[in-house]
């Protein structure tokens, strides 16, 4: 950053000013980044109190208006604090008024032809209902939206340190994100929730795919973040229209239009979508059930044959063993060395996948790209059954899990560039003449 600062051909000399957020002028016709105050938190007007008394001795003779007050004011600061507002509920009508304020203010007076993006930390998820959410990142959508904004994109960014003080034992902020904002037309107009269930059904797939499969060039969105950068397509279609109507004529929430959004991504990556055969079908119905613990035979016969497989069959495939009246998954550290799926007569996706997660944590991305060329028609199965079995795990709170099928998918591009180095097996190559 430093090095194109110093090229680039902007003039040397900047302008700073304070204003109020919701009564400024001077972000008439500009391109807007902003980095608003994070819902509760921190206290700005709190933390400063500790340098304020202390900067107010040495230049109050110099600044007389500006340390005026014993102490920092605080009544204006746009945070969700409970105790200066008497409540939680409080706080947070106090913080979605307020954010709601500036934000109109600034969708009236940015430049039509460029969004406005705004930084806004996200906090470790909460699971409800099946969906990451969390109070104060709805919170601020709600005041987004209400602003007079659309959002056409969401994008985390890493910005916070786990090992940072305020961190260190807390729920602290895990992430940034962007959201990438227009204004809304005044004629937008509203749908029935029923519509709105249809176009997600409709244009979330097209938008996943985009965000797993990655671009030329560029990497997939990892599963950690996947439950993030999906919010954007889906509040697209949220935030584009005046509002949402339920049956009974109310409103749709933030809150349950980002269910709605997590089931999709859900029913997207679920095995149950048809990509996947019925021996994977049942390993992640069982897994979603037991994780790696051994269950009742009697219990995963009924599923297997629910799903158009049998125990035995999967046990075939080697990746469960049954005995005794219990069954339960391999890890993928069991899994035997040297597998080739070109000598292996059945090979689920569920197989295939954690026999690439076993190559790339023991050999590296050459050797698990090596593997991906014997298979290369499992590439998209494998990718979408690493998303879906990350989500299980980060909902199940099985970190170490997680992590496995999260590093597979960071590694992706350069595990497919070593396949396409191996050439994929039994392939014809065509030269465009």
């Amino acid at each position: 950053m430093f090095k194109f600062l110093q090229q680039a051909p902007s003039k040397p000399v900047g302008f700073v000013a304070q204003y109020d957020a919701a009564t400024q002028s001077i972000s008439k016709d500009k391109v807007v980044s902003t980095d608003p105050p994070y819902y509760d938190n921190i206290g700005f007007a709190d933390l400063s109190d500790f340098f304020y008394v202390w900067l107010r001795r040495a230049l109050r003779p110099v600044f007389p208006e500006l340390f005026a007050t014993l102490a920092v004011p605080k009544a204006e600061e746009l945070v969700a604090t409970p105790y200066r507002h008497g409540s939680k509920e409080k706080a947070e009508r106090f913080f979605l008024e307020g954010m709601k304020k500036a934000l109109h203010n600034l969708a009236e007076q940015a430049h039509p032809a460029f969004p406005v993006t705004i930084y806004y930390a996200f906090k470790q998820s909460e699971t409800k209902e099946g969906s990451t959410t969390s109070t104060g990142w709805e919170t601020f959508l709600e005041a987004v939206i209400q602003a007079g904004f659309t959002i056409d994109g969401t994008w985390p960014l890493r910005t916070e340190r786990s090992a940072r003080s305020i961190g260190i034992g807390t729920n602290a902020l895990a992430s940034s994100v962007v959201l990438v904002c227009r204004r809304r037309p005044a004629q937008a107009e509203s749908i029935s929730r029923k519509e709105f269930q249809r176009q997600l059904r409709r244009e979330m797939p097209e938008a996943l795919e985009a965000m797993i499969g990655g671009s030329e060039g560029a990497s997939p969105i990892a599963p950690v973040d996947l439950a993030q950068a999906a919010i954007g397509p889906g509040m697209a279609i949220y935030s584009q229209y005046e509002a949402v109507l339920n049956q009974d004529g109310s409103r749709m929430t933030v809150h349950d239009a980002l269910i709605l959004v997590n089931r999709a991504i859900t029913e997207y990556l679920s095995p149950e979508s048809g990509s996947f055969d019925a021996d994977t079908q049942f390993c992640a119905a069982w897994f979603e059930q037991y994780g790696w613990k051994s269950g009742p035979f009697g219990e995963a016969d009924v599923l297997a044959r629910a799903k158009g497989t049998s125990v035995d069959g999967v046990a075939g495939a080697g990746v469960l063993e049954a005995g005794g009246g219990k069954v339960r998954l391999l890890r993928w550290k069991e899994y035997p060395q040297g597998w080739d799926p070109t000598r292996d007569d059945r090979t689920p996706v569920w197989e295939a996948l954690h026999h690439m997660i076993r190559r790339l944590n023991e050999e590296g991305e050459t050797a698990a790209g090596e593997l991906l060329a014997r298979m290369p028609e499992k590439g998209e199965p494998l990718r979408q059954l690493a998303y879906h079995l990350y989500t299980l795990c980060e909902r199940a709170g099985k970190a170490e899990d997680a992590r496995a099928y999260n590093e597979l998918i960071g590694a992706w591009h350069a595990i497919v560039t070593a396949s396409h180095e191996v050439g994929h097996k039994g392939e014809s190559l065509e030269l465009d003449l």
